[in-house]
């Protein structure tokens, strides 16, 4: 059977919770693989909106397994506000339909005030525009080799022991933000009070993925942030603090990347980003602002209104490469109804030369301004189409024209946040 990964290709933001969703009617086990709950997924089924941050999005869905993965950096006390939410929405979760890798490294409370001071004390263009959560300074001391991890919850000693080495680090840092010192036996408290309600969930990821593997099971992997976000090959230092592209997907869970066999890149019909950074094709007049409103650009952990662009083919192009995008979903090209003019970016000029790539140096992503290419708009809706008999002419013609600069075929396309409007080209899930 095959497994799939799922991956942002753009800065996030592209609908991939509809499109995992969609895909995990049919798998077994649903696996997210980085990140933490600075990301959203918006789920719409039958009319009712779950919205997820750091839970899988097959836990919607009854009969699949979710896991959370060892890529994944996990506040515990965030989880079981979570599950409370959606247990209140009619979701049963147990630990036989959520499991949390053992050595999954946790988000606590001390990762979520260090963020926010480094980001209040940053200067005036160094500003990441981070959630605040907390995901960097968990990502940092996994690196460190000072993370308390989901296991170490299960023995009070070591628990205590891995709190220690931690303060070490952090007591120092706090002291230069100016920061009271930790409250270590509150923080232990903290710990022990909500380890019984973590540790029914903990298990052998990695072990119970390669059974379920070798019995045929189809498994559907899920990020949390799009590959333009992603440490190494995202827009540095305006990232996130861990890998988010198709490779990922086999370190976070623990399983070999030959057990991957198609990467299903999502990718909106327009550019949208959160935060800070750099972003060529961002538009600041009347057509980005009928893109946000008409697109509803709002993010979902933070409320935050969402940058607005045209659609980069430059970039997408490369993220198709990076995580070896085997076929896209293009979704929300319902947004694009009603424009006369519809602009690509296929290049970049950066000071006289033209460059068919986003360069790695952030000053030089700053001075890059889009080359576009200009393609006819359509009047008719294509919102709801299921066929490609439903859509404009010219819909179709932008459609096939993304095909061709990006080098990479659409496998889907979505029409709505309604998980039946999608128009199937080539199934990901096809043995």
């Amino acid at each position: 059977m095959a497994n799939v990964v799922v991956v942002g290709a753009q800065w996030g933001d592209e609908g991939k919770g509809k499109i995992v969703d969609w895909l995990s009617e049919r798998a077994d086990v649903i696996a997210r693989f980085q990140g933490g709950h600075n990301a959203g997924h918006t789920l719409v089924i039958d009319g009712k909106v779950y919205k997820l941050n750091a839970l899988p999005s097959g836990v919607v869905r009854g009969g699949k397994l979710s896991v959370i993965g060892n890529g994944v950096v996990l506040d515990p006390w965030h989880l079981v506000k979570e599950i409370a939410q959606i247990t209140e929405q009619g979701v049963s979760i147990t630990p036989e339909t959520l499991m949390i890798a053992e050595n999954t490294p946790l988000i606590l409370p001390i990762h979520g005030e260090l963020d926010r001071a480094r980001e209040e004390a940053a200067s005036k263009g160094t500003k990441i525009g981070t959630t605040g959560r907390g995901i960097g300074p968990a990502y940092e001391d996994k690196v460190g080799r000072r993370a308390v991890r989901v296991a170490d919850l299960a023995d009070e000693e070591t628990l205590i022991a891995r709190v220690d080495r931690a303060l070490q680090h952090h007591d120092p840092l706090r002291r230069g933000l100016g920061i009271e010192a930790v409250d270590r036996e509150a923080l232990i408290a903290q710990l022990m009070e909500i380890a019984p309600q973590i540790l029914p969930y903990a298990a052998p990821v990695w072990k119970v993925l390669n059974e379920q593997r070798r019995a045929g099971k189809r498994i559907l992997f899920e990020g949390a942030q799009g590959a333009l976000l992603d440490i190494d090959f995202g827009t540095y230092p305006f990232v996130t603090s861990s890998n988010v592209i198709a490779g990922q997907a086999a370190t976070g869970v623990g399983i070999g990347p030959g057990s991957i066999d198609y990467v299903l890149g999502i990718v909106k019909a327009y550019t949208t980003r959160v935060g800070e950074g750099p972003f060529p094709t961002e538009l600041q007049d009347a057509d980005g602002q009928r893109l946000g409103e008409r697109g509803h650009e709002f993010g979902t952990v933070t409320g935050r209104q969402r940058r607005c662009g045209w659609f980069d083919a430059c970039l997408v192009r490369q993220t198709c490469v990076t995580s070896g995008v085997n076929g896209i979903s293009f979704t929300k090209l319902d947004v694009l109804d009603g424009f006369e003019t519809l602009k690509i970016c296929v290049a970049y000029d950066l000071d006289g030369k033209r460059l068919d790539y986003l360069p790695i140096a952030a000053e030089e992503q700053a001075r890059c301004t889009p080359v576009y290419e200009e393609l006819p708009g359509w009047s008719e809706s294509t919102e709801g189409a299921r066929s490609w008999a439903d859509l404009p002419a010219n819909a179709i013609k932008y459609v096939r024209r993304v095909e061709e600069l990006i080098d990479c075929p659409v496998a889907l396309l979505s029409t709505s946040p309604e998980r039946e409007d999608t128009i199937l080209v080539t199934d990901p899930f096809a043995d």
